[in-house]
């Protein structure tokens, strides 16, 4: 009231930094992409690997009219949204497991820690023999990839539930499935969606590294030909795609974490 009365509105900085965030952003990026222009044009590396950004412009139109493109685009997007639904629901189940239970916590959870950051690309050979050289494989690879972050992300949040939720729920003699679809997934939605961001996007690496080892088809294919053909241009504009699609499916399932956070019946 205080100060409503002397004029001053501490709302305003508040509602201004989203648009300095966004200034802020737009310069990065902006800086970077004259550093790629200057380098381009000063002859310090070849022209062929360090095309121009009009050079780049014009093969990402080129690619996004090409409707091999488009073929290639829907088998890598099946090969990752499977491996997404494979890894992610072993990672929920898994998970689940470990968080709720101390026993197998100290029994297993260390070997996840363990293998999780170890390279899956060494597991690929396996992936061949087991799956084939077809899309199985590629699956196989993005869900093995997937399936770690989102295993300990998913046992962190069950241990960040409160604990009165967990007994509310046995007070009234609810099953495994009932606590986990109303007590346990609502209560650790921010976990959960930040695990399936960090599988989406290594999901998206293991596949298009398997891609890019053995495979006709698919956007690693795609990159990989380009590269082999020394076709910079089209190799960068596919990375560009590649990079502004992956940054979509990141940005919406973020949005819809902020979107559940803001709800009241979810603080």
């Amino acid at each position: 009231m205080a100060a409503a009365a002397y004029g001053l509105d501490f709302a305003a900085p508040a509602r201004a930094q989203p648009l300095r965030v966004w200034a802020l952003r737009a310069a990065i990026i902006a800086v970077l992409l004259a550093i790629w222009e200057i380098v381009a044009r000063s002859g310090w590396l070849f022209q062929d690997v360090v095309p121009t950004l009009p050079v780049i412009a014009r093969a990402v139109l080129r690619t996004l009219s090409d409707p091999a493109f488009y073929r290639n685009l829907k088998v890598t997007a099946g090969e990752i949204a499977a491996a997404l639904v494979i890894g992610g629901t072993a990672g929920m189940v898994i998970g689940l497991m470990l968080g709720s239970s101390r026993f197998l916590s100290l029994a297993y959870e260390a070997f996840i820690h363990y293998v999780g950051p170890t390279p899956k690309i060494i597991f690929f050979p396996i992936m061949i023999l087991w799956f084939g050289t077809g899309p199985g494989s590629k699956i196989a690879m993005g869900a093995l990839s997937c399936f770690f972050p989102i295993v300990i992300s998913v046992a962190a949040g069950m241990r960040q539930i409160a604990p009165v939720l967990v007994r509310v729920g046995r007070s009234f003699r609810a099953s495994p499935w009932q606590m986990t679809r109303l007590v346990y997934l609502p209560a650790m939605r921010t976990p959960v969606v930040n695990g399936l961001r960090l599988g989406l996007g290594i999901a998206i690496i293991g596949t298009l590294l398997a891609e890019t080892k053995l495979s006709n088809q698919g956007l690693g294919y795609l990159i990989i030909q380009s590269y082999a053909t020394f076709d910079m241009p089209r190799m960068y504009a596919l990375l560009i795609v590649l990079f502004v699609l992956a940054i979509g499916l990141n940005a919406l399932l973020g949005r819809y974490a902020a979107r559940d956070l803001s709800r009241p019946d979810m603080v």
